[in-house]
């Protein structure tokens, strides 16, 4: 493969109602919402960004919150967990912390030296924390209420669930550019370069389970990492002659992306570093106000008449020091 992605670079997962989403996400977990928009596809929905301070690729989970969605089922042909980078003495803080807001946990597993936390967010998605022991460099997001030194770091790594997994490892190697790292059990784990918090995707290969329904509580796909707009054309032309059936690159305001489905079913993105969640509004007011694209601004007023409110705690404004 020409091209090596550097790693992971969002989650997009679809939620119930947005108030309750921002509160978890905000609140509960101490992420950021570093960008409130829509759905440039479908307009009278939010599309919700949640991140560190700024949004770097790899901190980003995002979602598309619909009232009243239907729930999906969790199954083969999607990635089935996305899991969090924490520091490794604050599993137990996380533990507490999550049941003190009234999330049920799992109970803390080991696995590839790793501790291992999981839960659900409140429409269903399947969560982890996990705990790296060579620790993870990325500065947090700090709030009163999930202070810096347990705070989340960024995505650790998702998990794809697969009723097979050749072909979908094939995607991974040859495709994306990741190097297979692991075997345990029916879990296969692959990294992009030297791997680590950000940078990993386990595949897991569960014949038996039923194909999993894209809806409510389940992820919409995975994007990867491009450093440009250069790369990835390049790159597209090259999935293009392997016979990938990609998209063209749309213009996602923050990011430039392709998609495309992997052999086991979950749609994959490749999209670029740049420009960032910036271009429309300074560091500090990140996630304040409704942001639309050129194409969509002459539309502003029908387009806030069909979203319901969205208050943000003020933990998204925390002072920084």
């Amino acid at each position: 493969m020409s091209f090596r992605t550097s790693g992971l670079h969002h989650v997009t997962a679809i939620g119930g109602d947005p108030q309750r989403n921002a509160d978890f996400y905000l609140r509960t977990l101490g992420l950021r919402l570093v960008k409130t928009t829509v759905n440039f596809d479908d307009p009278g929905t939010y599309h919700l960004y949640y991140g560190d301070e700024s949004g770097k690729p790899g901190t980003l989970l995002t979602f598309f919150p619909w009232r009243d969605v239907p729930r999906g089922r969790i199954g083969t042909g999607q990635a089935t967990t996305t899991s969090f980078s924490v520091p490794e003495q604050s599993i137990g803080w996380w533990k507490r912390h999550l049941e003190a807001a009234g999330v049920e946990t799992s109970r803390v597993t080991n696995r590839d030296d790793e501790d291992v936390l999981s839960f659900r967010d409140p429409d269903g998605l399947p969560l982890a924390l996990v705990a790296h022991p060579q620790g993870d460099p990325r500065d947090p997001w700090d709030t009163p209420l999930v202070p810096g030194e347990h705070a989340i770091r960024g995505l650790h790594s998702v998990t794809l669930s697969v009723s097979r997994e050749d072909a979908t490892a094939g995607m991974l190697t040859e495709g994306l550019g990741l190097s297979f790292a692991a075997e345990d059990g029916n879990r296969f784990r692959f990294h992009a370069g030297a791997g680590g918090p950000g940078a990993l995707v386990d595949v897991l290969v569960t014949p038996d389970a039923p194909k999993g329904l894209v809806a409510g509580g389940t992820v919409h796909h995975v994007a990867w990492r491009a450093p440009d707009e250069q790369t990835q054309a390049a790159w597209r032309e090259e999935l293009v002659s392997r016979g990938v059936g990609v998209t063209s690159i749309m213009d996602r305001q923050y990011f430039r992306s392709i998609y495309f489905r992997e052999p086991g079913g979950t749609l994959l993105e490749i999209a670029t570093d740049q420009p960032g969640f910036s271009i429309d509004e300074p560091l500090l007011e990140l996630g304040r106000a409704l942001k639309l694209p050129p194409w969509l601004e002459p539309n502003r007023e029908q387009i806030q008449a069909m979203l319901p409110e969205l208050e943000l705690p003020a933990e998204n404004n925390a002072v920084r020091t």
